[in-house]
């Protein structure tokens, strides 16, 4: 159902958002799902494969690049019901397509799988008009930062004590990561010893210095999530993603008010609106927002300046090569989430990947146009899906 002009905000209109210059030409889509190097699981999901929604926006032989993570038929979504949209656009006006997708798609359900669908298309269109203007996209949106902290993210709950020791060496002692995270909540929360083992030995490998976080995945009940804080604090854990589930804003707060530790969520935004809720809330010390699922760099921007309001940081979850641009133009970053099967993914299929050493990247550096990651389509298409 194509959605209706009010007249008032026209800016949703082709018509209207054209001001006769470059226009978005064509819109592509299409998924390609990567087996993990392991089985993986957090307290509550186990997988053992990674989608890749990949989107490609075009204008003249200027070619913007977007993505997200998520179900194959995402692409199909993109093609069917996006693409048309945004296709005819002026490449200028962004946050017009935004809205323009966001009203379009009112009776499909926005939550989930058309989320990341808008997400994915709104990255694009923004690496298109960087890459028309011939700035990196940390130029188009102004930055705040040249450096942009990361923590290393993986930890599964599958993982043997070598595997997850491994791995968090690899981050602090091979790149330089001062701050880690792992998964806890296994089971729903139905096996808290081993939890708290695992919590231990992290602490081992990594040494006193580096910071250590753990991220439950909603696993837990309030009053266990307390339980389980006073343990983390004994290891000195700084962050508590997800105790409970984010969906129980009133139970965070509660958690947030009883413990030392920062609360922190906000992965399964989906809305600006959903932010605004879980700030009133009190909900969380440190807000959380994907790009890649939340609505793309339109609404992402709109979230950390609605943490900022309130006082807050804003941490980008998960995509750090979708939220590096961003993250490094606004004041109230914390950092990005250098999560083990993305980063994996990225720089399998992309050239442009970023350089964690020493626990921070650079985006725009080296002065590419837009994001600077091209898809190698030859690595990626012999996986395709979708």
């Amino acid at each position: 159902m194509k959605p209706a002009s009010d007249g008032v905000n026209s800016l949703v209109d082709k018509e209207s958002s054209s001001d006769g210059g470059l226009s978005v030409e064509g819109v592509e889509a299409a998924a390609y799902t990567l087996a993990a190097d392991a089985p993986e699981a957090d307290g509550t999901l186990e997988w053992d494969e990674t989608t890749l929604v990949v989107v490609h926006a075009r204008s003249g032989t200027t070619t913007g690049l977007g993505y997200t993570y998520g179900a194959p038929e995402t692409a199909a979504y993109i093609r069917g019901h996006l693409a048309p949209v945004a296709t005819g656009r002026s490449v200028w006006d962004v946050p017009g397509a935004n809205e323009a997708m966001a009203r379009a798609v009112r009776n499909d359900g926005r939550p989930g799988l058309v989320a990341g669908a808008i997400s994915a298309v709104d990255i694009a269109l923004w690496d298109l008009k960087a890459r028309v203007l011939g700035l990196p996209l940390t130029r188009l949106l102004g930055q705040a930062r040249a450096q942009v902290p990361v923590y290393g993210s993986g930890g599964f709950i599958t993982y043997d004590e070598r595997q997850q020791d491994r791995q968090l060496r690899h981050w602090v002692e091979e790149q330089g990561i001062p701050r880690v995270k792992i998964k806890i909540g296994e089971s729903w929360g139905s096996a808290e010893q081993r939890d708290r083992e695992r919590i231990a030995r992290a602490r081992a490998s990594i040494g006193d210095t580096t910071e250590l976080y753990v991220d439950a995945n909603g696993g837990y009940a309030v009053k266990q999530a307390v339980r389980v804080a006073s343990w983390l604090g004994d290891h000195g854990v700084t962050w508590f993603e997800e105790p409970v589930s984010s969906d129980d804003l009133e139970g965070l707060a509660r958690i947030r008010s009883a413990i030392d530790v920062d609360v922190a969520a906000g992965e399964y935004g989906y809305t600006l609106a959903y932010f605004g809720q879980m700030l009133r809330a009190g909900a969380v010390d440190c807000l959380q927002a994907d790009a890649t699922r939340c609505g793309g760099l339109t609404v992402w921007l709109r979230a950390a300046a609605l943490a900022e309001a309130f006082g807050l940081h804003i941490s980008g979850h998960c995509a750090p090569h979708v939220h590096a641009a961003a993250a490094a133009s606004v004041p109230n970053l914390r950092h990005l989430e250098w999560f083990h099967d993305h980063v994996r993914l990225e720089s399998r299929w992309f050239d442009g990947t970023l350089d964690p050493k020493g626990g921070h990247i650079t985006p725009g550096a080296d002065g590419a146009p837009g994001h600077g990651l091209t898809l190698r389509a030859a690595d990626a298409e012999p996986h395709r899906t979708g």
